[in-house]
């Protein structure tokens, strides 16, 4: 009997789980793909190039919101989870309309997706996005590099554009993001990385990049979104942890189960974190993931001329995900707008126009900072716009990026950046090479 399926996603670990499970499967035809959190990734079609012999005429993508209607339209068996950074709550709701229709629900457990590699694979992840994980990849990078290996970064995908072309992406100098049409939110995560000198491989079939990836690595980084679990069984799996959001290590659906399955844990922003957050993420760790070695760490805010923010109107720029779906209401500008004194921080909600103005709406929790959303061309216009209308005499950008190289603003504007920092012992470091010195022998 063959089962009817529908995948839920948000145009990433939803096309791995396919790939990995169900492309070449008799048992199932899968009838569509539903699409969340993302805006506009529905309305396409997975190819017919991707989806494997038994999908010629390829895969429709719907917005998750027509999910019930699919259900009773196709007489679908099995609903699939497949995106993360959902409350447990949430999924259950989800589950809740699923049963409601017929169907069963189910999600994949997180080890039977992960593909298992020659190389040794170090992986980033954490239990909310937003939690520092992409200045931890780097600095990963950073102490593999001195030992003498070559590494290779995998990233999580973000395939928003044109799928045929995005099967296998990898980049290295500046001229790959033009190439494949990065949005904002790709540039976002390869660039600091290219910038190091670390070649970064996304795209959407995840076994094809990994045996380009093993070409070229002596260890692979798998530098994770959101707050999913890795593609790839990693020989260290490193976690993150916010303690500005304490607590939610526990209420996160997949980010509970990688707690459990860490590592090393890295309660990260101790430097701007309430004691008594670290103490409760602590507390956490030490009950679900005893085996867990904690690692205490920093996220500075690097501001090269804080002179220009003393007694200004700033409008402050923030990373859009962690804003939107990571729940965040402010990040590393406001912190900087803050420190060095600004006169005032801009809302920019009233000078918001197109798209932006709509992210504001569905994200009512986001009040003082302006959320970078850039996932398409009119969304990166409407950004410019909303900036340039905002009465302010400084912009502050806090993004991983240097937006004004996409970005035409005629304000004057300063970037704040943010690194790892250890903050005590063992430090990241110490952790990640006691646990891969037995197996690699590192020196």
């Amino acid at each position: 009997m063959i089962e009817k399926a529908i995948i839920m996603g948000a145009a990433g670990r939803d096309f791995h789980n396919f790939n990995v499970y169900f492309r070449d499967n008799p048992r199932y035809r899968v009838i569509c793909f539903t699409a969340a959190q993302i805006p506009d990734i529905e309305g396409r079609l997975y190819p017919p190039e991707l989806a494997g012999d038994l999908y010629p005429k390829g895969i429709p993508i719907y917005p998750e919101e027509k999910l019930a209607g699919l259900i009773r339209k196709h007489k679908v068996d099995l609903v699939v989870f497949s995106y993360s950074d959902v409350t447990h709550e949430d999924v259950m709701h989800k589950a809740s309309i699923v049963m409601a229709e017929g169907a069963d629900f189910t999600m994949i457990g997180a080890a039977y997706t992960m593909l298992k590699s020659n190389r040794p694979v170090v992986s980033v992840c954490a239990v909310r996005t937003g939690c520092g994980k992409s200045q931890t990849s780097r600095k990963v990078c950073e102490i593999l590099q001195r030992k003498g290996k070559n590494v290779v970064t995998v990233r999580h995908p973000m395939p928003y554009g044109d799928l045929r072309l995005q099967e296998v992406q990898r980049f290295s100098e500046y001229s790959d993001f033009e190439k494949h049409r990065c949005t904002i939110e790709e540039r976002e995560e390869y660039e600091p990385l290219v910038e190091q000198g670390i070649v970064v491989y996304s795209g959407i079939d995840y076994e094809k990049i990994l045996k380009a990836a093993e070409k070229e690595a002596d260890i692979i980084v798998w530098d994770g979104g959101n707050n999913d679990t890795p593609f790839y069984a990693p020989a260290v799996h490193i976690v993150l942890f916010d303690p500005h959001r304490a607590g939610h290590e526990l209420l996160y659906y997949p980010g509970e189960t990688n707690m459990i399955m860490a590592d090393i844990a890295i309660i990260n922003k101790v430097d701007t974190a309430p004691e008594e957050g670290v103490r409760q993420v602590m507390k956490n760790i030490k009950i679900h993931a005893p085996e867990a070695e904690i690692v205490l760490a920093e996220s500075p805010v690097l501001v090269k001329r804080p002179e220009m923010i003393r007694d200004k109107k700033v409008l402050v720029v923030e990373d859009g995900p962690t804003l939107t779906h990571g729940e965040m209401k402010f990040g590393a500008g406001y912190i900087a707008a803050k420190m060095h004194k600004a006169s005032k921080i801009v809302d920019p909600r009233p000078y918001a126009v197109g798209t932006i103005k709509d992210t504001f709406k569905k994200y009512p929790h986001i009040d003082s900072v302006l959320p970078a959303m850039g996932y398409n061309p009119e969304q990166i216009h409407d950004l410019e716009r909303t900036i340039d209308k905002a009465e302010c005499d400084l912009v502050i950008f806090a993004t991983p990026i240097h937006l004004r190289r996409i970005l035409d603003i005629k304000k004057p504007a300063l970037r704040v950046r943010y690194e790892y920092r250890d903050h005590g012992f063992p430090t990241l470091e110490e952790a990640l090479i006691g646990q891969l010195n037995i197996m690699m022998r590192l020196p």
